[in-house]
């Protein structure tokens, strides 16, 4: 599974990147053409936005599956886990990333553009857009800057930033990106109970968990435990087990196959975590009528 953007390597893509005021670096931006074929998971530690520059692609969500073609926009929200899959060799692309603190800056500076906005936050972690010939200008604008060694890089990159989403806005007809972003400005806690459900089978840290649901790592764990009687380690590893419990006993999946789809990395660790829960391991689970 990558991880992006802190998946991305220098001999994968192009990218640029803007300097904070912490002295790190926010990737903006990269470029990639894919080798071909490739299929992996991707998870979105930032809400993202990809533009199809040549090619076709389909990416799939657990509620979604989307092909995409050239002038197709797509945006991620953070925590977005999907499937993606090359259908051409031709395929390629700019993936931009939307830092969440610039993203706050924005909307802040443009609340009038948000007003009216519905409470609700889109069902599906993916929206789609197409290009216009405005965006497509905007793209074309960008380009020169890979390899480029303009003084204020920095600078441009930043209104690069803000042109991209005001680009999308106006591309967002039914007002769904709008809703997001002001929900992300207003700082809205995710429920809990939503977050744990979508992302209980994944390989997500204590620390992913707490960033996705909107909290501090010490703000999340104080809440869970308000919320379900039990600390969230405890709690991901019953649900994990007994999900395991009943895949065991009601499909032909191996206990290889069951340990790695519930999130467990090490076979031998899932079984020692079975055992400790059921008292029998999975094999025994497994055939047992």
């Amino acid at each position: 599974m990558l991880r992006v953007p802190s998946s991305i390597e220098p001999n994968q893509f192009q990218s640029l990147s803007i300097e904070r005021a912490d002295a790190s670096k926010m990737t903006f931006v990269a470029y990639r053409s894919d080798v071909y074929p490739e299929r992996n998971e991707v998870f979105f530690e930032e809400h993202a936005v990809i533009v199809v520059l040549e090619g076709e692609k389909k990416f799939s969500s657990p509620t979604q599956d989307l092909h995409v073609r050239k002038g197709d926009i797509l945006f991620f929200q953070r925590g977005c886990y999907s499937m993606n899959e090359s259908i051409d060799n031709n395929y390629r692309s700019l993936v931009f990333f939307v830092n969440e603190k610039l993203l706050k800056e924005f909307v802040g500076q443009h609340l009038p553009l948000f007003q009216s906005v519905a409470n609700t936050l889109p069902g599906d972690l993916i929206l789609s857009f197409t290009a216009s010939p405005a965006f497509n200008t905007f793209i074309d604008s960008l380009l020169p800057y890979f390899g480029s060694r303009t003084l204020f890089l920095n600078e441009l990159l930043r209104l690069k930033f803000q042109e991209l989403l005001l680009h999308l806005l106006e591309l967002d007809t039914q007002g769904q990106l709008k809703s997001i972003l002001l929900h992300i400005y207003e700082g809205q806690k995710t429920d809990l109970d939503y977050l744990m459900s979508t992302y209980l089978l994944k390989p997500l840290s204590m620390n992913e968990l707490a960033r996705l649901s909107g909290r501090s790592l010490s703000a999340f764990k104080r809440d869970f435990e308000a919320h379900f009687h039990t600390s969230p380690g405890q709690w991901i590893r019953q649900k994990r087990l007994k999900h395991a419990h009943f895949l065991l006993k009601n499909t032909d999946k191996n206990v290889s196959e069951v340990s790695m789809e519930i999130g467990y990395e090490s076979v031998s660790h899932f079984i020692k975590a079975y055992k400790q829960q059921y008292g029998f391991t999975p094999k025994r689970a497994a055939v047992t009528p």
